[in-house]
């Protein structure tokens, strides 16, 4: 399960809707309605605020604005609950900086002209449910850089 801290506009056709029905699973984990991936620390963050489902729902709600904007069509109705006042999760700029290494990754074999569009950004934007903040990669990230990389946090 990836739930990106990157803004969805950076992820590829694939990549956009792998996160949208990953974020529905999560959302079905935060609601009880399934046993499977109850301890996934993707989930840490979202557990860890006052409106667990708001947020997920908050996140789920950015993903479906850029599904519009690309003119595909998310079904608005599976998020179940927003946050009100909308939320904002803070994510620390090493997360972000190892999830756009492992987007690039991922883009420059699956969607080599989607990693070309995207090269010589540093720090891409985060999804519109987080505010960036000066940190390492998060506690709860499990996957680790590559063999013979060093973290991006730590550069």
């Amino acid at each position: 399960m990836r739930i990106w801290s990157l803004h969805p506009r950076y992820l590829d056709r694939q990549g956009l809707t792998a996160c949208w029905r990953e974020t529905l699973l999560a959302q079905a984990v935060l609601e009880g309605a399934t046993r499977g991936y109850t301890r996934h620390p993707q989930l840490e963050r979202f557990r860890a605020v006052p409106d667990p489902l708001g947020a997920i729902g908050d996140h789920l709600a950015g993903i479906a604005d850029e599904a519009t904007a690309r003119g595909y069509r998310f079904d608005r109705s599976k998020v179940h609950h927003r946050s009100d006042p909308a939320l904002h999760l803070e994510v620390a700029s090493g997360q972000l900086a190892f999830e756009w290494e492992h987007l690039l990754r991922k883009l420059s074999i699956r969607s080599p002209e989607s990693a070309a569009q995207w090269a010589g950004i540093d720090l891409p934007d985060a999804h519109p449910l987080f505010a960036v903040v000066d940190g390492p990669v998060a506690s709860w990230e499990r996957a680790g850089p590559p063999a013979g990389e060093s973290d991006p946090s730590q550069s």
